[in-house]
């Protein structure tokens, strides 16, 4: 499976990848399997489907649904579950949810592509680590060596910066590109790749699950602390249509950072096992490396930056503008809720 994986996009073309999800208002036919996990929505203008993904940076929005944080203000969160990370850019790409916890790296190809989507609100920072085998200590250990990650993901853009830093680039190692976590986490553990970047709680698990294997860079040595991973990404079609929801998914996100800063031990016990497969002491190891920051107004430039990776590796025509982001209803969720962004440790104000 691993081999299968790692050369599925063996003659991939970047420029295409995820066309049909890069879409405007036009109509997408989608797989049968993917069509079939949307449902009707419960009530109109109340039901808010959504997305994500599987790493640390989606435990606000795992905590927003487990405890109905937005409830209260009229709002049902309903997350509609991928099969693969790539499906998630395409439903979301294709208007099949409303709202998307996503690398901001897989929301420039639908933003450069003309999809109505616009960054909203942050979801998590830090946490992308390269994790290698025995023997592999630099950049330059890994000439020649394998090397796993997700396509336009920001799990390739650090190891691509990572590589370009040290003088090299992906013509120096063997790039695979597998489809899910626990796959890619699995296949390093196995020893079926030499190294691979991954995010929390699954680089702490390869960590301890392969033995020698370390730590070569958790992207705080290329970038800086508090780097972004992910964010929440909107339809404009829904911030023109219901602003009062989004505000209201928004406002639970900051409940749910509030929540998880205070006590993070109660966050672990109502997403470890529903949503983290991992143990609770791997999970409270890894919730510490990637936290929860719900206003990343301050990551904007560093996500227009990380731009210029995603147009040299080929999946972005142009480096994206301001215009991909929309901080009003962070801004509005704040200015109406300013105990709760009072009580966060980290924001950018």
């Amino acid at each position: 499976m691993c081999d299968r994986d790692g050369h599925f996009f063996a003659s991939f073309n970047r420029r295409n990848f995820l066309k049909t999800a890069a879409v405007g208002a036009a109509t997408v036919a989608l797989p049968s399997h993917l069509a079939s996990l949307v449902r009707p929505a419960h009530a109109a203008g109340t039901t808010i489907r959504a997305t994500h993904g599987t790493g640390f940076c989606n435990m606000g929005i795992f905590l927003a649904k487990e405890r109905g944080l937005a409830e209260a203000e009229g709002v049902d969160l309903e997350f509609v579950v991928t099969p693969s990370n790539a499906e998630i850019t395409t439903m979301f790409g294709a208007g099949l949810v409303d709202i998307s916890m996503i690398p901001y790296s897989n929301f420039m190809t639908l933003y450069d592509a003309g999809a109505p989507v616009r960054i909203i609100a942050g979801g998590g920072v830090q946490g992308c680590i390269i994790v290698a085998r025995d023997g592999i200590k630099s950049a330059e250990d890994l000439r020649g060596k394998s090397f796993g990650t997700f396509q336009a993901d920001t799990l390739e853009v650090l190891p691509y910066d990572y590589l370009k830093a040290a003088g090299m680039s992906f013509a120096d190692v063997d790039i695979r590109y597998l489809n899910t976590s626990p796959e890619l986490a699995q296949a390093f553990m196995a020893g079926a790749i030499d190294a691979i970047c991954h995010i929390e709680p699954y680089a702490t698990q390869c960590v301890q699950g392969r033995e020698g294997a370390s730590v070569l860079s958790d992207g705080i040595d290329l970038y800086g602390p508090g780097y972004s991973d992910c964010v929440l990404a909107a339809r404009i079609p829904l911030l023109e249509s219901n602003p009062d929801a989004v505000k209201a998914v928004i406002k639970s996100l900051m409940e749910a950072q509030a929540q998880a800063e205070s006590d993070i031990e109660s966050a672990l016990a109502a997403t470890v096992g529903p949503y983290y497969k991992t143990t609770l002491e791997a999970a409270r190891d890894a919730a510490s490396k990637q936290p929860i920051v719900v206003d990343q107004r301050n990551q904007t430039q560093f996500i227009i930056d990380r731009g210029n990776s995603m147009k040299e590796l080929g999946y972005v025509a142009s480096v994206p503008t301001e215009d991909a982001f929309d901080w009003s209803f962070l801004e509005a969720t704040i200015a109406e809720n300013p105990d709760i962004y009072a009580s966060l440790k980290r924001k950018s104000a």
